[in-house]
């Protein structure tokens, strides 16, 4: 299976810098999964696609001001983006600089904080506070929230707020997970009220989510881990919910990849549940081929070419209607990416073997 089977055209004028102006009113394009046909929506349209008993599981991880700006003794500038946090004074972090630093090696941030390089794992230095100095009390004093690459301008004071879901909760992610963007307070409570269970899961997402594909067989390709916490109560309202009749619905890829997790965990110890809790890393990958074992509904930004994210939608929806849909957005001018327009798409029943050219 290539990757170049997962490219399409994407004009740089659809990359959206800023957030619409108000959450919901983003355009939405709804996929019928098996059917293939499209609507073109806004995100306030999403109650006219749900029904009472449908669960929406979102991921709560709250963006922390990953990024960080410094010095090395020598003056030269360095640039931290903090991937991961280990302890309350540690973590796990790409330096950007002319030389890249040795253990050992203190290096100076702005505001007058010194952090420690202790060693490497892989392209990834541990850095250490000094004197057991809180790492993200230095990030929430002088830290900058970390735009996605495609991004091309500096963080503004608004970002601190649209790169944030409303209902983030715990700190630890570096990059947001952007389906859940578009929901706000007022339209949470109305979906509530209309009868839909809402369910909140914990990923971590990691700047290796903006990682491109290097290999041309994407069988080769490794996923980064991220940390997962998926609670016995989410389980257990997800069993209930399928139960009961009723859709699981996944905001964003990263719901989608924590629930799978959990399921395939459960196929593993040998559960009789379709999903169990869940609190340990993750790597897993999704592309075509792949059966879904949970979820029936997803909503979800639109994706770089050629990433893993757009493989995890073709798994769910059909590589042909995946790429059908791109295409229908691009040339409607859909806004594409963190800050973009979003899908909101029902399973194909027979996806996995709708397969990429290659793979024929």
């Amino acid at each position: 299976m290539l990757r170049s089977d997962f490219n399409f055209d994407l004009p740089l004028e659809l990359i959206a810098n800023y957030p619409s102006k108000d959450r919901t009113a983003c355009r939405m394009l709804a996929l019928d999964g098996n059917t293939g046909a499209l609507s073109d929506k806004h995100f306030y349209d999403l109650k006219n696609f749900l029904k009472p008993g449908d669960l929406l599981v979102f991921n709560d991880t709250k963006v922390i001001p990953a990024r960080l700006y410094g010095k090395k003794d020598t003056g030269g500038a360095c640039e931290f983006l903090i991937e991961r946090l280990l302890s309350e004074n540690s973590a796990l972090s790409h330096i950007k600089a002319s030389k890249a630093p040795k253990a050992g090696q203190i290096l100076h941030v702005d505001g007058g904080y010194d952090l420690e390089v202790k060693g490497r794992e892989g392209d990834l230095f541990i850095i250490e506070t000094k004197d057991q100095t809180s790492l993200l009390d230095i990030l929430y004093k002088v830290g900058h929230i970390p735009l996605p690459p495609y991004i091309e301008r500096a963080d503004e004071d608004l970002d601190k707020e649209r790169y944030q879901t409303v209902y983030s909760k715990v700190p630890g992610a570096v990059a947001a997970p952007t389906a859940g963007l578009h929901f706000d307070k007022e339209q949470l409570e109305d979906l509530k009220a209309y009868g839909v269970n809402q369910a909140f899961v914990t990923l971590h997402v990691g700047a290796g989510t903006f990682q491109p594909v290097r290999e041309d067989d994407i069988l080769k390709h490794h996923m980064h881990k991220e940390f997962v916490h998926l609670s016995k109560e989410v389980a257990d309202l997800v069993i209930k919910t399928h139960q009961q009749g009723h859709r699981v619905i996944a905001v964003g890829t990263t719901a989608v990849r924590s629930l799978e997790s959990a399921a395939s965990y459960a196929k593993e110890i040998g559960s009789k549940d379709e999903i169990v809790p869940f609190s340990k890393d993750t790597s897993i990958f999704i592309y075509p081929g792949y059966k879904y074992q949970v979820i029936d509904g997803l909503i979800t930004n639109f994706h770089l070419p050629e990433s893993t994210l757009i493989m995890l939608v073709s798994a769910f929806a059909g590589y042909k209607h995946t790429m059908d849909a791109y295409k229908h957005a691009v040339a409607l001018q859909y806004k594409f990416f963190s800050y973009g327009d979003c899908m909101f798409i029902t399973k194909n029943d027979e996806a996995n073997k709708d397969l990429p050219p290659s793979a024929k």
